[in-house]
Formats: C-alpha cells, structure tokens, sequence
C-alpha cells in the first residue's frame, strides 16, 4: 500500500481545565517529565522504570515483593515480569478496599433486556465473592484449575470470574452466544474441571437457553467435574457431573470470609481463546501481573477513567473488553455498569437510555454498533438526557468519518473526546489509544499508549510515515500474552516471525503529518487489484458516505484478468431503496474516490453483515460464504443467518 490519504481537520481540542484535571497531565507531574514527548520517550526506551512507577502509581500489592521488573533473559517474546513476586490480583480488586470508603461504592450497577435493575458495592461484592470462592473450595476445585465462564452479562458472571481467580484458579471466559461444540473445544484444550453457566438471558424479548447448550458441551469434556448454574430464580445450583450423582444441590455455605490464594505474580489467571482462520482457537495466556495492570492503566491514562466515573462498554465477557472492564473499573476504584440485552430494543434508543437512567460517564461503543444506530435518525438521542457523558470510548473496527462525526456532533455536541482504542486479546488492551492531552481528528488515535513502543513499517522492516505498512511493537509491555496455551510454536509464528524481536500486529496503520495514527483493517485482509492493494476500511468509508448507506464491507473475490476484483455488502437505511441505479452510484463513488482500477466489481445490498458480539465485522468468513468456501471457526459470530443472504446472492450472481 503506498501513499496516504486520510488526515483532515481538528475537531476537538482539549480545555486547559481537562488537561490539568487528567490522569495522563498528573502522571506527568508527579514524575517531573515534563512533556507529553517525553513520557512517551521514557516510558519506551526505559522499560523497568515505566512498569514499576506504573504499578506503585496504582498500589498494586504484593504478598511478597518482585526483585525485578522484567527479566528478558529468554527474550523479548518470553519476557518475564514482577520476577520472584508473590500476589492475587482479587486482592487488589477487592480485599484491600475492606473497611475504606471504597466499600461503600458502587462496584456494580446492571441493567437486563426487560428492564430489572440491580446495584452491588465493593463490600456486596466482595461477601459474594468470597462465599463462591469457599464453595468452589468444598468442591475441590483450587489453584492451577481451570473453570469456564458461559454466562449472560449479570453480576454474577463477576463474581464467578473473581471467585475463580480468588482461590487461584484460572478463568475462561466464553461468548454468551457459543454453541456447544464451541465451549467444549476450549475447555477440552485447557482440561477445565467445571463450567459456569446460567439458565439463559433474553435477546429481543425471547428467551434464549444456555444451560442444553452448556449441558451439550459438557458432556464432550472428560475433564469437567461440575456445572454451577444460576437459574432463572437468580439462585446457584450445583450439579455433580460424576456417573452416580443426585439431583443438583444448592451451593455450600454460607461461609465466613475466604481467604486469598498466594500464587505467584506470573501464573496463569485466564485464558482468552481467540478464533484463527484456520485450526483450533489459539488461547492466550495470562497472569496476575499482567492483564490486568495494562487494563487499569489503559483506562487510566488514555480513557482518563476517574474514581467518581460509571464506564459502560457495550460487550461481552468472552471478548477481552469484559474482562478489561472489570479489572480497570475496580483497580481504579470506579464503577462499572452491565448491559445484557440487544443495544437496539425494545426500540433503537436502548443505549441512550441506559447512559440517561445510569448517568453512565464513559461510553465504550464499536464503530459498527454506531453505524447501525445512526439510521435511526438523531431525534431518539436528543430524547435523551446525556449531560453525564465525559467522553467516548470506541474499538472493534476502525472508524468511517461519517458516523465517526455523527456520534462527535449529534451525541456528544462536538464537545466531548472520542478515545479510539485499538489493540487486542493477546495485548491485554491497547497498543493506540486517544488521550485528552492532544487534539483530535475524526477517526484518529493520538498515538501509542505509553509503555508501547509501537511503529509503522514497510514490507522490509524500516519505520515508513505519510504511508501504509504494517503495525509492529518494538519492546515488551507488562500486559503481552504469555503465549499460548500449550501451543509456544503457534506464539512464535503468529507475531514474532517475520523481523527479530519485531511483534508484527496484523493490522494496516499509517501516521499523518500532525503526527496522528490511524488504522485501517486487518494486513490480511488486503484487497489486490491489478497490482494496487487497498484496505477493506477504505472503501467502506466511501460508501458509508453515502446518505442511504449504514453499514459496508469489502471483500477481494478471485479475477482471472486482475488477480483479485472488488466485492462490496451494504446495509442500507430504512426506507433506502436497494436498486441497480443505487448499486451503480456507490461504484461510482468509489472508483471516483480511490481510482477507476478500485471500482466494485458488485454491489449486493444485505439485512445484516456477519459480525462479532463485539462488532468486528468478519470479513474472511463474508468471503468464504460468498465463494462457497469451508467458512472455519464461525462460532464467535452473533448473527450466523446473515451469511444465506451472501450465499444466496452468490448464487444469483452465478446463475
């Protein structure tokens, strides 16, 4: 890909009063840095300094102190951190909030489809947690085990996830939306002794079961020793998976306050598994020391999440965005609000309507979510009383300008910062973010976050500016993956294989003249069209541009002349008219705006395009149904029927 063309004006400049209130500006001070350049200096070129004032700055404990910060002896890809430590991450989460105002906090506040609101502090909390722990314990279950999460986003789905790690256990968190072959694939690859799960939640008014499903999965897993259900009644049930069980009991206790398990600052505490295009999902390891500092510190320097704040994060606890929810909101002593239900029912304002009832202070949204909301027009949001927004939140996918400005000025009044976010699973967070120290442009980020010693690259390793190349990372973070479960060589060859002691990312990014980062999709899913490369996020930007256009994807179909020919699904507006004259206006548009070589070959108008429960819009599998190809892992998708339009349409075009 060569030059660059995104860029475009500032939109938002922080006020003198934000930047001296901000977590980013204290940091500074404190640590007499002087500048902005300079924290990003320091905290990429001195690693043992950054991770350490990090870690003190947010009173991260220890039963027993690290000797050193990170010890690169194996290498930079096995980066050993907080060496020779002792902790529990629950203890920082939790325990040493006991009998300080933090206790009286709101910890949790949730909200479910059909409206039921519920409110937990840090001591409610806290007591729930510590009686799932000693359950667990009278079960057998404790240190090394690993116990899977598949659960609606309710409370409880926090206290399973504490209660695991409290006793030492490791937490796997599943999509709520996974089928039974899914689940079991995961557990069976990491041995989990018991599973998690709930009687079901609702989507758009119906009810959806999860326990057949978990049933279904658990009985494909030679390891798993027990089920712990919440049932519809809001209660804990056990069942014995042993052949000679009885009927499920209810959970043991109650118990007196359970104690922390002491491990080790580097064991495992959870494994996120990630679907691959191909093979079985790769699990990424992480521990107590890791995970969780990156989260609290993303959300502290780049959201600049305060202890005053509510942070809604429209997600899923099987996305790493739930866990980075929990841990950041409780590490910095903030509140973190819980949506289970469709963002867009019983009417299209559901997500206005919590941050009004919730006074929800940060917002964190997907571009697509976004796309998909603006249809509906702006009166549903000014219905609204959003004067609790500080700022936005955004990952996922990267950003369309157009619906980038609508949320910018129709939600937040051209007043409020949009933090975009992007990094992944195995980074623990963010490799870029926004901050509130810099200016902003539609879809930018500011840069790295600090400890990330990010660049941008050609095909032959060297930086590059004002052009496209590659995402890479130059220097450990605290937050890496500690490889994959039971599978280093897969590590290796994913992200450091291709330049020495280079994490190559998978994602196209550029920077601009003012020195903004942008990204824009995934290297791999690269168009190449008579020699010329183009990224999906291009052309989608061109025909979400257009008036009737809500949603897009681009996908590179086989060409026997130019290699490969342009395919694009749109989701249109209500009322917009899906015609040939339509089809050929948005081709036109974007052979004017990217080239006459780069016009779609076709235009299919779609209901829906495949995507994620956390809305990445998954282009491999829109290929492989459009080519009537093996589609692989689709079980991370939340809207699988969306995928018989594109064969359907596949098949016309071919008749």
């Amino acid at each position: 890909m060569s030059e660059f063309q995104f860029g475009g004006e500032f939109v938002w400049h922080p006020s003198a009063e934000l930047i001296a209130q901000s977590n980013l500006q204290q940091f500074i001070n404190r640590h007499r840095l002087g500048s902005y350049d300079e924290l990003m200096r320091r905290s990429t070129t001195n690693i043992p300094w950054f991770w350490d004032t990090v870690l003190r700055d947010l009173d991260i404990q220890f039963y027993k102190p690290y000797s050193q910060v990170v010890d690169l002896s194996q290498g930079k890809p096995w980066a050993h951190w907080c060496v020779g430590g002792e902790m529990n991450i629950v203890h920082n989460l939790l325990d040493k909030y006991t009998d300080t105002k933090v206790d009286k906090k709101l910890a949790i506040k949730s909200e479910i489809e059909e409206g039921t609101t519920r409110a937990l502090t840090y001591k409610e909390l806290r007591d729930q947690v510590d009686r799932m722990a000693n359950a667990l314990r009278v079960l057998g279950l404790g240190k090394g085990d690993a116990i899977g999460v598949f659960m609606p986003m309710v409370p409880e789905i926090v206290v399973a996830m504490l209660a695991i790690i409290q006793i030492g256990g490791i937490f796997l968190p599943l999509f709520s939306g996974f089928g039974g072959a899914a689940i079991a694939s995961r557990l069976n690859d990491a041995d989990a002794k018991a599973l998690f799960t709930a009687a079901g939640t609702y989507r758009r008014g119906k009810f959806c079961p999860m326990k057949p499903i978990a049933d279904d999965a658990a009985a494909q897993i030679p390891t798993l020793r027990h089920l712990v259900v919440l049932n519809q009644a809001g209660e804990w049930l056990v069942e014995d998976l042993s052949p000679d069980a009885g009927p499920p009991t209810k959970l043991p206790g109650p118990f007196d306050d359970a104690p922390t398990e002491r491990t080790s600052a580097e064991d495992p505490m959870m494994i996120i598994y990630t679907s691959g295009t191909t093979g079985r999902p790769k699990g990424a390891v992480h521990t107590h020391c890791g995970f969780p500092i990156k989260s609290a510190q993303d959300m502290w320097h780049g959201l600049d999440l305060h202890e005053d704040e509510t942070l809604l994060w429209m997600t899923d606890m099987g996305w790493m965005m739930g866990p980075w929810e929990v841990f950041g909101t409780l590490l910095l002593g903030a509140t973190m609000m819980l949506y289970d239900g469709a963002p867009d029912f019983p009417g299209p304002d559901r997500v206005w309507s919590l941050v009004d009832r919730h006074k929800v202070t940060a917002l964190g949204v997907s571009p697509t979510l976004i796309r998909a909301l603006r249809r509906h027009g702006d009166e549903i949001v000014h219905q609204h009383d959003l004067s609790s927004l500080r700022k936005f939140g955004s990952t996922g996918e990267p950003w369309n300008p157009e619906p980038w400005m609508w949320l910018f000025q129709n939600v937040g009044r051209g007043k409020l910062p949009m933090i975009n976010y992007s990094g992944g699973t195995e980074i623990s967070g963010g490799i870029l973010m926004g901050n509130v120290l810099t200016p902003m442009k539609p879809c930018a980020f500011s840069g790295p976050l600090p400890g990330m010693a990010a660049d941008v690259i050609d095909e032959d390793g060297k930086s590059v500016r004002g052009q496209v190349g590659e995402l890479v990372i130059r220097e450990p973070w605290i937050g890496m993956t500690r490889g994959f479960w039971k599978d280093p060589e897969r590590y290796i060859e994913t992200y450091w294989s291709r330049f020495p002691d280079v994490w190559v990312h998978g994602d196209w990014a550029a920077i601009d003249n003012d020195g903004l980062w942008y990204i824009l999709g995934r290297s791999d899913d690269t168009i190449k069209i008579a020699g010329k490369r183009v990224g999906p996020a291009e052309v989608e930007s061109v025909l979400v541009a257009h008036p009737q256009v809500s949603e897009a994807a681009a996908i590179g179909v086989p060409d026997s002349i130019k290699g490969e020919a342009l395919v694009c699904f749109c989701v249109l507006k209500k009322d917009a008219n899906g015609d040939v004259a339509l089809a050929a206006e948005l081709k036109k548009n974007v052979a004017r705006d990217l080239g006459k070589a780069l016009a779609p070959r076709e235009v299919v108008f779609v209901a829906d395009i495949p995507k994620t429960r956390n809305a990445k819009v998954m282009r491999r599998v829109v290929r492989a149904a459009y080519l009537s190809e093996k589609l692989g892992d689709t079980s991370a998708l939340e809207n699988p029927a969306s995928l018989d339009e594109i064969k359907r349409a596949a098949a016309a075009q071919r008749a």
